[in-house]
C-alpha cells in the first residue's frame, strides 16, 4: 500500500457540494464523504487529511500522486475510469434541474435552447454538453456559483445533483427543483491505477462499513427524506 505520506490517507476532493463535502465555521471539513473517509483511515490506522481543490483537479491529483483518495461526490463513468480505479459504490445520485419559481421550464423537454448552468468538471456537465451542446452551457468553479448566476439571470436553470441542488435551494429565495430526474448515478472513491495495495484496503474497509452500517447512518445523519 503506497501512500503520499506515511500514516495520513490523503483525499481530494472539493469542498462546497453539501451533503457530500463542505467546510465548517472553524475551517475544517464535513460531510458524508469526509466522515466516510474518516472511518475507512480509523480502519486502516491512518489519519485523514483533506485536500480542498477545484473539481477538476481531484483526479489529477491521485492520478499525479499528491492525494491518495479521490471522494468529492464522484459519478462512475467511462471517461474517468480510464483514469483512476473505483471501489464499489457507497451512495447513489440524483441529477436534477434548479430554475427560478417563475421560470417557463417545466421539465427536461424544456432545456432545448436554453441556457444551462453547471458545475466544471461533474458529470452534470458532461451531460449537458453532450445533450445540448457545449454552446448552450454556461461551467462554474462551485454549484453555489451556478445558483447565484440562475439567480441573476444569466443562466435559465443549473443541473446538479440532488442533495446539494436541495442546499442551494433552501439557502436561495425564488428557487425550486423541478419534480422530474435528468440522470441517476453511483458515488465511489477513485484511487490510482497503480496503486492495488491502497485499492484492496480502501476497497475492503469501505464494504466493512456498508455491512455493519456505518455508511448509511453516516448517510442519515445528513440526508433526510
Amino acid at each position: 500500500m503506497v501512500l503520499v505520506e506515511d500514516g495520513v490517507l490523503h483525499m481530494a476532493t472539493n469542498a462546497a457540494f453539501p451533503p457530500y463535502e463542505m467546510t465548517t465555521d472553524d475551517g475544517g471539513f464535513e460531510g458524508i464523504d469526509v466522515e466516510i473517509a474518516t472511518a475507512i483511515a480509523e480502519k486502516l490506522g491512518l489519519e485523514l487529511v483533506v485536500d480542498n481543490m477545484d473539481f477538476s483537479s481531484v483526479i489529477t491529483a491521485v492520478q499525479g500522486g499528491k492525494s491518495d483518495i479521490a471522494m468529492a461526490g464522484m459519478t462512475v463513468n467511462e471517461e474517468r475510469k480510464q483514469n483512476v480505479d473505483f471501489t464499489d459504490t457507497y451512495a447513489n445520485a440524483v441529477q436534477v434541474i434548479i430554475v427560478t419559481e417563475d421560470s417557463d421550464i417545466a421539465t427536461v423537454d424544456d432545456l432545448d435552447g436554453k441556457m444551462i448552468g453547471v458545475q466544471q468538471g461533474t458529470t452534470g456537465h458532461i451531460y449537458c454538453e453532450d445533450d445540448y451542446g457545449a454552446d448552450n452551457v454556461t461551467a462554474y468553479d462551485t454549484g453555489a456559483t451556478a445558483t447565484q448566476a440562475l439567480l441573476t439571470g444569466k443562466v435559465d436553470c443549473v443541473v446538479i445533483d440532488s442533495e446539494p441542488a436541495k442546499a442551494y435551494v433552501a439557502e436561495n429565495e425564488g428557487l425550486k427543483i423541478l419534480d422530474t430526474e435528468y440522470a441517476n448515478e453511483d458515488y465511489a472513491i477513485g484511487i490510482g491505477k497503480e496503486n492495488a495495495g491502497l485499492y484492496n484496503a480502501v476497497n475492503d474497509a469501505l464494504n466493512e462499513l456498508i455491512d455493519d452500517g456505518t455508511v448509511q447512518s453516516i448517510v442519515d445523519k445528513y440526508i433526510t427524506e
